[in-house]
């Protein structure tokens, strides 16, 4: 596995009610991109708050929704939070990419469709076993823009600041 080192201002999407917004407990239980269900915990955050608009698009529009169409204090809020620099498994970049055994067209085939978690879960596992931090990792919402998948690894990151969906979307 290749690393590249991050650090910085990460969001987090949360809906208004969550108690604790930074919390990777429901990705332990119903896992994610990098870690099967029932596993290990993984925050998910957004490198830009383009991304973290692209996400909110993508959620909604399954349902035919369009983000204008949400009630503004109904809207997920969004939480901003520093990540200590550490090096992170590489899935961004073309070389991160091949040594992952992912294609350099990741989180796309080359057939142009998405790739389906359970392609992904397996390196999460390998990752999360070598006591690896997380994966920096190129974003489905947007292959453009880059997300964190911070491991729970015990170490508590602190909402620095929450703005309301009327202020961030």
């Amino acid at each position: 596995m290749r690393h590249v080192s991050r650090s910085g201002t990460y969001l987090r999407i949360a809906e208004r009610s969550w108690r604790d917004p930074l919390s990777p407990a429901y990705s332990r239980e119903r896992g994610g991109r990098w870690n099967p269900p029932d596993s290990f915990g993984v925050l998910y955050l957004n490198g830009t708050i383009e991304l973290a608009r692209a996400q909110v698009r993508r959620k909604l529009e399954p349902r035919g929704i369009h983000p204008e169409d949400l009630d503004p204090a109904a809207g997920p809020v969004l939480v901003q939070t520093e990540v200590p620099k550490k090096r992170f498994v590489d899935a961004v970049s073309e070389a991160g990419l091949t040594s992952l055994g992912l294609p350099a067209s990741y989180p796309l085939f080359e057939s142009g469709q998405e790739m389906p978690h359970s392609s992904c879960q397996p390196i999460g596992v390998k990752a999360w076993n070598a006591d690896e931090p997380g994966i920096a990792c190129r974003s489905a919402a947007d292959p453009d823009l880059e997300e964190l998948a911070l491991f729970d690894r015990g170490s508590e990151l602190k909402p620095v600041n929450t703005e309301r969906f009327e202020d961030w979307y």
